[in-house]
């Protein structure tokens, strides 16, 4: 199984179409068409099913694309790195990250980087927990920041300098808006949005036996998308703070939550990690920079 078929059967799997597929990859579609043959040969499972006008990924064929996706950007890497190798000042650095305001001291210390080293590019990748650790693990990213404590056995840690601070994001003109701060007995009745991390880790530390009283409406990876519902009534939204536009302007408020519940950054990379020039001299940099602080 070779990289290049890979990269041909992801094509045919984007463009759900042999013909957009071969004008796109500059092959001829006979060419194209025997190439995912001989890889069903190969895996002995129909990756596609032809239609008049279109073609779609079997079953197999789904799985068979995730793989190929994560195969394809380790290679992609690899080749980057090596080309690297003999340039400090440049190279490519992959990073995945939660949602947080405290990126922005992350956002500081890489544009302050590439004043001494133009040549960084940096591909970002946004997710939860389980999403960037998997990717981290499988050596497609250099870092990730998670909003929750590393597994000090698996993998390195760097603190960020501040924490997050959760609250309530509502519609400015609801009674709950009045309040200083949020309790948990306010919440209770009330339709609730949270992303499914918070809501199983953080959320019931804050508010302990009252947990049980409150109803998770919906769960959401993005608080910009959740803050949508919020405005159109559908409920209340359990997020950090800084995440959404809480102006005048905007039509929501957000209260924090009493007691007080804060949650920690980390910039995360795997033990005895491998590095590029320029990805171990971007740690260098920022862990001077938190460190300081």
């Amino acid at each position: 199984m070779e990289i290049r078929t890979l990269r041909y059967f992801l094509a045919v799997a984007r463009e759900e179409s042999m013909t957009r597929a071969s004008a796109y990859l500059h092959v001829s579609q006979p060419t194209l068409s025997r190439q995912i043959q001989s890889l069903e040969d190969e895996l002995g499972k129909k990756l596609f099913i032809r239609h008049s006008f279109s073609i779609e990924l079997t079953e197999e064929g789904a799985l068979l694309r995730q793989r190929a996706e994560d195969l394809v950007s380790m290679a992609d890497k690899i080749a980057g790195e090596f080309m690297a190798l003999d340039d400090v000042t440049g190279g490519d650095v992959y990073l995945g990250l939660a949602e947080s305001y405290q990126i922005r001291s992350l956002a500081r210390q890489i544009r302050r980087f590439k004043q001494t080293c133009p040549g960084l590019r940096y591909h970002i990748t946004s997710g939860d927990t389980e999403q960037v650790t998997e990717k981290l693990d499988k050596g497609i990213l250099d870092f990730v920041v998670l909003a929750e404590e590393p597994d000090a056995g698996r993998y390195e840690r760097l603190s960020f300098p501040e924490a997050d601070v959760w609250g309530l994001v509502m519609p400015r003109d609801c009674p709950l808006a009045e309040k200083e701060s949020i309790r948990a007995e306010d919440l209770v009745g009330l339709p609730l949005f949270c992303s499914e991390q918070g809501w199983n880790k953080d959320i019931p530390r804050w508010c302990g036996e009252w947990m049980d009283k409150l109803r998770l409406e919906g769960s959401f990876r993005l608080s910009y998308n959740a803050s949508l519902f919020v405005r159109e009534g559908l409920g209340y939204l359990l997020t950090f703070d800084k995440l959404i536009d809480t102006s005048r302007e905007s039509g929501l408020v957000f209260r924090p939550l009493a007691p007080r519940l804060e949650a920690r950054m980390y910039l995360v990379w795997r033990k005895y990690p491998v590095f590029s020039p320029i990805a171990e001299r971007l740690l260098a940099g920022i862990r001077d920079a938190f460190e300081a602080r």
